[in-house]
């Protein structure tokens, strides 16, 4: 099965990163979606992001790219009475809306969760916001940088030394992106059981805590304040991190008593397992200083790559600090076939991080559009005439791409 959502249809209403790459992930699964575009430029996103000016220049970001493939585009005007008439044929077709536009923009165009739930009953319609509807910052915008230091995961990332640190990709976006795509599922599936629609409340605020769960719940307990730790794993446990080798470095998840046994045996040093100092998790947690001299003297006999194989081959979880484009290069990921092809194109994109029922890939199933590539089909599908299109068209209400 290589299209779960095989024969589900979604209006993509969203720019930026997050609501977009919820409606890639829901493609990819076999969705039917349609990119909802502004007259004009269109997604903000096509013309920015990236290292590729011309690609921006030329409305196809690389930023944009990552989530564009497997749509339709239409551009339309929401603020003209076609456009939102439009707007509503599209909802009346579709089992899914995702958006991620502030509240009071919805306001503005008719199209709050009450009004497009009035005209599609049966609508999932979810909504993605920076800090979730309700409360004194609803409206408020946000981007994933907004959004790292707002939660507190900033002061998680780098040491007391560098300060503060945003991650180096934007974690907010995509872990939303999932989080809606989730959401969306789970609704579909109680819509099956009572036909009913539903209103799905996205808050990026909420997914960053969510992703720092564990930490959430420590400070509640606890009342310690997290602190930043470097490369250090979150586990505490003094065999867990990133330490330098010969060459390179190397990550290590020592955590349980089975691990650390076949470390010291791995590294050729089996006296720890005898040595007092180190009998036990508690006791290696009073001599973490001891033990962390000892393990970086016998790291730095070989390179990081040499003790990757040998931890692999003892069962000790570890990975060597690799580039992206190393990452990329690994055997696995090539074998899972995560980067898909295009074929047409030759465009290299990411997909997703499952395969349902032994699938090969989840792929796209079209290019990324241009901006307005098809809203005359689009138009033509929803009932209008050639004659109707060409008049939307010729007065801005739509917007077609020429051809290239």
């Amino acid at each position: 099965m290589t299209a779960a959502l095989s024969g589900i249809r979604v209006v993509d209403f969203t720019h930026v990163l997050a609501g977009p790459a919820c409606a890639y992930f829901l493609g990819l699964l076999g969705a039917e979606v349609i990119k909802v575009e502004s007259v004009g430029k269109g997604d903000a996103m096509r013309h920015r992001g990236g290292s590729d000016a011309e690609k921006s220049r030329a409305g196809m970001s690389t930023a944009y790219l990552t989530q564009a493939a497997g749509k339709k585009s239409i551009a339309i005007d929401l603020t003209s009475r076609e456009g939102a008439e439009v707007m509503r044929r599209l909802l009346g077709w579709a089992d899914v809306l995702v958006e991620n536009h502030r509240p009071e923009t919805l306001q503005s165009l008719g199209l709050t969760e009450t009004q497009t739930r009035a005209v599609n009953p049966r609508l999932i319609h979810c909504a993605l916001t920076g800090y979730g509807r309700g409360g004194p910052q609803e409206n408020a915008p946000a981007y994933d940088v907004n959004i790292q230091a707002a939660s507190g995961l900033m002061t998680l990332t780098g040491t007391a030394e560098t300060g503060p640190m945003r991650t180096g990709a934007p974690v907010m976006d995509y872990s939303v992106a999932l989080a809606a795509a989730f959401a969306i599922a789970a609704a579909l599936h109680h819509r099956n059981q009572n036909g009913e629609g539903a209103f799905i409340d996205v808050s990026m605020l909420e997914a960053a805590l969510t992703l720092m769960g564990s930490t959430v719940t420590d400070y509640l307990a606890t009342g310690h304040r997290p602190q930043p730790r470097g490369n250090a794993a979150n586990s505490r446990s003094p065999g867990a991190g990133t330490f330098p080798c010969r060459s390179g470095m190397l990550s290590l998840g020592v955590n349980e008593e089975a691990q650390f046994t076949a470390l010291a045996r791995v590294v050729g040093r089996a006296g720890w397992l005898t040595d007092a100092r180190f009998s036990n998790r508690e006791r290696r947690n009073i001599h973490a200083a001891a033990l962390e001299t000892e393990l970086l003297n016998v790291l730095a006999e070989r390179d990081a790559e040499t003790w990757e194989t040998l931890m692999h081959e003892a069962g000790v979880p570890a990975a060597r600090l690799r580039s992206l484009p190393e990452s990329l290069e690994l055997p696995q990921v090539r074998a899972r076939g995560f980067i898909h092809s295009d074929p047409e194109t030759g465009l290299r994109l990411p997909t997703l991080p499952f395969r349902i029922n032994g699938a090969a890939v989840h792929a796209p199933a079209m290019t990324p559009p241009r901006h307005g590539a098809d809203s005359a089909e689009v138009l033509g599908f929803l009932g209008y005439s050639d004659k109707e299109i060409n008049s939307f068209l010729s007065q801005g209400v739509a917007q077609q791409a020429e051809p290239t």
